[in-house]
């Protein structure tokens, strides 16, 4: 995710990292190009390349606008979703450290029975970023497991699950054992649940792109658009056709490219979700609240993004 302050309006005509320039200028030069192309027909063979009305081409550009913007709108309603849930699963985890300090009333079982909890905890926000974006950094979560769950979740399809499941056991055990009496162990109970459910809400995300249907139409409409452009405005706008079609296309494919970003937001493109840093923020949050005092510095953005 790109963070930086506002740029000035020099800045703005200048800035690259996180623009999609860089995944859309062979096709703005492409266009450009063309555009030459046909204008220098239509001097050189006018007889050929002949005048178009430039009319439809308005009419067309109006619905293709309106249809991006739609589709665009969908694309970052996904990605908001998904910060919700990932801002929501924070919460829960500092509800969690809270709601365990019951366990530290008695003896000091109760504080290792905490630390258990809440470093199952720490461990499943770094397993769901390995299980929404794989390739991630998987030492992160390894070195909170112990040799019996590490191969457990291990040989999971579904590893966050896995430490769910550890974490539910644990309270169970402490319930059975008497050390957790019922209305605080339905208390954590309901916290793990709705951890449950914030994966679940992450995985749907992930495995429900918007409808490929969609998106073909938008592609297929926008390349036709641009194509024939150069057609309508070669006879009104002369030798300046190439730069108005290089900037509609960097405008159509721009918003189409920022789209593409928005509607996968756990992959690692610049526009997408930091979920590392925000599992780095519960991590050390979690840890805080064990009592550690040598702790990291929060996530801070390089070059301007955060992953």
């Amino acid at each position: 995710m790109i963070v930086r302050a506002q740029p000035n309006l020099f800045q703005l005509f200048f800035l690259v990292r996180g623009s999609v320039v860089q995944r859309i200028y062979p096709q703005a030069l492409f266009i450009a190009g063309l555009s030459a192309a046909v204008v220098w027909a239509h001097h050189a063979y006018p007889g050929v390349v002949s005048d178009f009305n430039s009319a439809p081409f308005a009419v067309l550009g109006i619905a293709l606008s309106i249809f991006m913007g739609f589709r665009n709108n969908a694309c970052y309603d996904r990605w908001w979703e998904a910060r919700r849930h990932w801002g929501e699963l924070i919460c829960l985890s500092r509800n969690l450290s809270r709601q365990t300090l019951v366990l530290t009333e008695h003896d000091r079982e109760g504080r290792s029975d905490r630390m258990a909890l809440l470093t199952l905890a720490i461990a499943f926000a770094q397993a769901l970023v390995l299980h929404l974006r794989p390739g991630s950094d998987v030492s992160k979560v390894t070195r909170h497991l112990s040799p019996d769950l590490l191969a457990r979740y291990q040989a999971s399809r579904n590893a966050p699950e896995v430490l769910l499941a550890a974490m539910q056991a644990e309270l169970v055990a402490l319930h059975r054992d008497g050390r957790l009496r019922d209305i605080p162990f339905q208390m954590l109970d309901r916290t793990i649940g709705q951890m449950a459910m914030v994966q679940a809400a992450c995985e749907r995300i992930r495995s429900t792109p918007v409808p490929f249907g969609y998106t073909l139409l938008l592609h297929r409409t926008a390349y036709v658009f641009c194509f024939l452009l150069p057609f309508g405005f070669a006879n009104t706008l002369g030798w300046l056709t190439p730069f108005a079609t290089a900037l509609a296309a960097y405008t159509f494919f721009g918003l189409d490219a920022l789209g593409s970003e928005l509607e996968e937001p756990f992959g690692q493109l610049p526009n997408d979700l930091p979920i590392a840093a925000l599992a780095d923020t519960i991590e050390i949050n979690l840890r805080e609240a064990l009592g550690e005092t040598e702790l990291p510095p929060l996530p801070a953005p390089v070059d301007y993004i955060l992953v």
